[in-house]
């Protein structure tokens, strides 16, 4: 797939089994993804609406909770993920936020590439602890970021 193709657009209630089976397929937590969940979804689709990417944000006052970042295997490697998150910073900091947080087992690399930087869980603010992708679906072991996305 070509990333010149993708047009990146807020998901739509018909996007969601779609997103489901691309967070399945990527080994990512779903049990807390559905029509009614507090995360707003961002899309990679093509022309033909077929999603190659995905990424969500739970928002909290000035502070969000970045996940649920997939790529179609096939996609991966035409920054399509670095177009999403940039897309979902965007959006976060049109809508106030100040600081996005985030846990990932696979993909540090990939995030202190695009500026976050790693945190100790203990300081994340309440709220994003108290979220059921950080209290409950992410394993100890997973690495937690940050970063400040306020206009300085």
């Amino acid at each position: 797939m070509d990333d010149l193709d993708m047009k990146i657009r807020s998901a739509r209630p018909e996007d969601m089994k779609a997103i489901r089976e691309l967070l399945a397929g990527c080994s990512l937590p779903v049990e807390d993804v559905s029509d009614t969940a507090p995360i707003q979804f961002l899309v990679a689709a093509n022309d033909g609406d077929a999603i190659a990417g995905c990424v969500g944000i739970e928002t909290y006052g000035p502070v969000g909770l970045l996940r649920s970042l997939a790529v179609v295997a096939d996609a991966r490697g035409a920054r399509i993920g670095h177009a999403l998150v940039t897309a979902v910073e965007n959006a976060a900091r049109q809508e106030g936020i100040e600081e996005l947080y985030l846990l990932t087992n696979t993909a540090s690399l990939f995030f202190q590439g695009n500026a976050y930087q790693l945190v100790s869980r203990e300081s994340v603010p309440l709220a994003v602890k108290q979220t059921t992708q950080f209290s409950m679906l992410c394993p100890a072991s997973a690495v937690c970021m940050t970063k400040r996305i306020s206009m300085q």
